[in-house]
């Protein structure tokens, strides 16, 4: 997008639908938003960084909305914290040392794959719950990882496999938000210690629109119609950025 006013304001749409669906699924801001970055031309490493220093904001909000709400179980935020926040360290310098447009094809790989997950566990007819708890500490070590490297997946791989093995959602879903916030932050720090952050627009475009929608989205978790929300999510995510994988390509 060449003009810079229209490229404000999608950037506020983006991240309003983005933090509205994260805060009522407990995923898809990062994925979402990075999509949306990745296929206006963004090299990989300057789109995580800026939906990351966006996303610290719109977690914290979104993270006390559900802790006000109720919604956040502290034994398992305390297990994603740390595991969580050594992965996206790890993961936001690794992605720093990479030629962005040698590694743009991958990363949008990924997010198809994110897409398919995601796209999944909206048409399971299944959702009874049993839960588990172990293997919650690799987990969160992976999902910060991939987060960082993907410009997000935090939610689609923590909260889609909690939920999916048996963890209630609305507890589930609350305290991957307010641990996310920790996670973000770390992320953060490491992308300006390395590259630095300069499309200040879209961060405070996308940070404007998560703002306006977290409250709100904690709010509806317990209203939605959640797996026809997910299939729309996901057939989005794997169209927009199947055209960026061609796109690289062709």
């Amino acid at each position: 997008m060449d003009n810079p006013t229209i490229l404000f304001i999608a950037c506020i749409a983006v991240g309003f639908l983005g933090q509205l669906i994260d805060g009522s699924l407990g995923m898809a801001y990062g994925v979402s938003c990075n999509t949306f970055l990745l296929a206006i031309g963004l090299p990989p490493a300057v789109g995580s960084a800026s939906v990351h220093a966006a996303e610290v904001i719109t977690t914290g909000i979104s993270g006390i909305a559900h802790h006000k709400l109720g919604n956040i179980r502290k034994d398992l935020f305390l297990r994603l914290l740390i595991p969580g926040i050594i992965g996206g360290g790890i993961g936001a310098y690794a992605l720093s040392q990479f030629d962005g447009s040698v590694i743009k094809p991958y990363i949008s790989g990924y997010l198809v794959l994110m897409g398919i997950v995601i796209l999944v566990k909206g048409l399971r007819k299944d959702q009874t719950h049993h839960e588990v708890k172990r293997g919650i500490e690799p987990l969160a070590l992976a999902g910060g990882l991939l987060d960082a490297l993907g410009g997000g997946g935090w939610g689609p791989v923590v909260t889609t496999t909690l939920v999916a093995s048996g963890n209630q959602p609305r507890q589930t879903i609350g305290s991957v938000n307010a641990s996310e916030f920790f996670v973000t932050l770390t992320e953060s720090v490491v992308f300006i210690l390395t590259i630095g952050l300069t499309h200040w627009q879209i961060i405070v475009g996308l940070l404007i629109g998560g703002v306006l929608a977290a409250p709100l989205a904690a709010f509806v978790t317990r209203r939605l119609p959640v797996r026809a929300l997910m299939i729309s999510v996901g057939i989005l995510i794997i169209v927009v950025s199947m055209k960026t994988i061609l796109g690289a390509i062709l």
